[in-house]
């Protein structure tokens, strides 16, 4: 598990963080961490597919559309690329 320290934190956010521990029942330290939690990882991953398909029914994308674009697609297999 890794470790952080925070220099040059102003007293009254100390104080603040202190306070707000206090009120959920936990240390500084476990405050700090489940606010840094909260931040940084969303609360449910998004999946790219979920995604855009959220966009398809926002801009109206039927089913049927659906099929043209897969008769028109371009299926021949793609080369991989070389960077040579």
């Amino acid at each position: 598990m890794a470790s952080v320290t925070v220099r040059n934190l102003p007293d009254e956010v100390h104080r603040a963080l202190r306070v707000r521990a206090a009120t959920h029942g936990r240390s500084t330290e476990a405050e700090i961490r489940d606010i840094l939690e909260t931040i940084v990882l969303p609360p449910q991953r998004i999946k790219l597919g979920s995604l855009l398909a959220e966009i398809g029914r926002e801009v109206g994308l039927t089913d049927e559309d659906c099929v043209v674009f897969d008769q028109v697609r371009d299926k021949t297999p793609s080369e991989p690329v070389s960077f040579e």
